[in-house]
């Protein structure tokens, strides 16, 4: 996989070697709102963390994060509670919250739409951190 070029669905990259692996992403081009439609279309049931919830959280970096002994709060960052929502669930160590009251597929829809930052762009806490922050978490033994 490491020799194997990423490539837009629409592109597909045919050189590969003896013993190599071809990758294939069929939702590499849906948005975060084409999830959400689908979802929606669907009708598929999600877990409640997906939605807007009253949590502890203390803002860094233009992010609500969750307090934890990973790292924070530190000094001067106060914890409050708020509602958020998260618009990738991942490990609370890189994952942001925003502020929200989508508490309903529909209400995410109308959220999300209405955004003008995508989800990572709103809440990468690594991208805060350092351009080469995921990679020193793969080195750490992250992953």
């Amino acid at each position: 996989p490491r020799r194997q070029r990423p490539e837009l669905w629409n592109l597909y990259n045919g050189r590969h070697a003896p013993g190599e692996h071809v990758r294939v992403f069929p939702l590499s081009n849906w948005t975060e709102l084409d999830v959400w439609q689908y979802i929606a279309r669907e009708r598929i049931e999600l877990p409640a963390i997906y939605y807007a919830h009253h949590r502890e959280v203390f803002r860094r970096d233009g992010m609500w994060l969750t307090a934890g002994e990973w790292g924070g709060p530190k000094d001067g960052e106060h914890v409050e509670k708020r509602q958020v929502r998260y618009r990738t669930v991942g490990d609370m160590s890189c994952t942001g919250a925003v502020d929200s009251d989508a508490d309903t597929i529909d209400k995410v829809i109308t959220e999300i739409a209405a955004s003008r930052l995508t989800e990572r762009g709103a809440t990468r806490a690594d991208d805060k951190l350092s351009e080469a922050a995921m990679e020193d978490r793969k080195r750490e033994g992250y992953f």
